[in-house]
């Protein structure tokens, strides 16, 4: 029924990936009509041609933009969103997956966070369901996270994502093994080489 609307997310949000089952049946639910598992985990998928991010240099003056220094800056961005495939808005900012190509490929995918002052957090879980249902366990009503996972898990569930773990202490804490702030750091220094800045 959306099979053209998630080959172009695919496309645009993922590099043309498979898209993971349970993103899928996020878009899916969402796109149909059903927002309740988005509501749950405080998600806002990008719409087409929403730009990514990283890319966006909208909030920039015209003077910053010129600036040598905000181009090192901005260029490393730019590289940097080859890796970092968001795919929504939600937590401390934006959430998605870490394609870096050094990561090992026959294993999950490190889920991603993108804060609003360009930090790179780790998320845990295995799917992007899991961590997004971790992060809202953290801000929930309850005072246990512990509790408050069990209870969003159940209520995805009813809404017909089951989560692979319902434990919160049982989530996978994927470490990354190409660090993205070093890597961004690694990265704005070689722009700033490249323009000759000191």
């Amino acid at each position: 029924m959306f099979e053209e609307r998630l080959a172009e997310f695919s496309r645009e949000r993922l590099d043309g990936r498979p898209i993971p089952d349970d993103l899928r049946a996020m878009l899916e639910a969402e796109w149909g009509g059903r927002t309740e598992v988005a509501d749950l985990l405080g998600l806002t998928f990008f719409e087409p041609g929403q730009l990514h991010p990283l890319l966006d240099t909208s909030y920039l003056s015209e003077k910053e933009r010129a600036d040598p220094e905000m181009q090192a800056v901005n260029a490393a961005a730019a590289e940097m969103a080859r890796y970092v495939k968001l795919v929504a808005e939600g937590g401390k900012g934006w959430i998605g997956y870490w394609h870096h190509p050094d990561e090992p490929a026959d294993g999950p995918t490190p889920l991603i966070e993108l804060d609003t002052e360009f930090t790179y957090w780790s998320m845990a879980g295995r799917t992007l369901a899991e961590a997004c249902a971790a992060d809202q366990a953290e801000y929930h009503d309850e005072p246990d996270e512990r509790r408050a996972f069990a209870l969003l898990s159940a209520q995805l569930a009813e809404f017909g994502l089951p989560l692979g773990v319902t434990d919160y202490d049982a989530l996978d804490e994927l470490e990354f093994t190409v660090d993205p702030e070093e890597l961004t750091d690694d990265l704005i220094d070689a722009e700033r080489a490249r323009r000759g800045l000191g």
